[in-house]
């Protein structure tokens, strides 16, 4: 086992001890029954376990990421990421293999930064919609095409595919096809994947998965159309 293996391991190991520590702590924080003084000693232990732990993780990676989930809000929190990054000064991507026979809200905002973001809704719609499953294969292969311009690219630090996951579920894009192409992104840059049920090899490969839950729904559960600000 050569010296890198052992330090990982060391690392994964202290990172666990410390984690559950941390967890173990807050919770005893919450107790009715602490006394200001014994609140004051776990804050003083907490803020020591934190401290550790930062200092343990101070190395960087472009990460691969997966907002999957029968919830709203996958596309929403990756689009928030997208703004973090603009806000950085970092050049980003977004790709919309699904939703493209819309022009939805956060395309006219996003035209604020025409130098560091590059905006392609390449879909006709959703599936129900469109009625050319030929036709749908066609566009997402499309997509995935521009969309590896993108991951390849070192100039961009972050990039977004959106409802990837949706064609790769229909078939119209093979996660063999997928996998390969984010194994060709520079070290250094980000890749988010959204959409509901995200292959498992997906969710394998992923560094951070993230899958939302639907607990209400009000198009469901009160006959609420969509509506601007909300979905689109």
């Amino acid at each position: 086992m050569n010296s890198d293996s052992v330090t990982s391991q060391a690392v994964s190991v202290f990172a666990s001890t410390a984690d559950q520590e941390a967890t173990c702590l807050n919770e005893a924080a919450t107790s009715p029954t602490l006394t200001e003084e014994q609140y004051r000693r776990k804050m003083e232990r907490r803020k020591q376990v934190q401290e550790q732990r930062l200092a343990e993780r101070d190395h960087e990676k472009g990460l691969i990421i997966v907002h999957t989930g029968n919830g709203k809000g996958k596309t929403t929190a990756a689009l928030g990421m997208v703004l973090r990054s603009l806000g950085h000064g970092y050049r980003v991507a977004i790709v919309q293999f699904i939703k493209g026979s819309w022009e939805p809200a956060e395309k006219k905002v996003f035209s604020l930064w025409p130098d560091q973001l590059e905006f392609h809704a390449m879909g006709e719609g959703f599936t129900w919609e469109t009625q050319d499953r030929q036709r749908d294969i066609e566009k997402a292969q499309q997509a995935w095409e521009k969309a590896l311009s993108f991951i390849r690219n070192p100039e961009f630090r972050l990039i977004l595919l959106d409802e990837v996951n949706i064609a790769m579920k229909l078939g119209y894009l093979q996660i063999e096809d997928v996998l390969a192409g984010l194994a060709q992104k520079p070290p250094e840059s980000h890749v988010i994947l959204t959409g509901r049920g995200a292959p498992a090899a997906l969710v394998d490969r992923a560094d951070l998965v993230t899958e939302m839950t639907l607990v209400k729904h009000p198009f469901r559960e009160q006959g609420i159309k969509a509506q601007a600000g909300i979905e689109y």
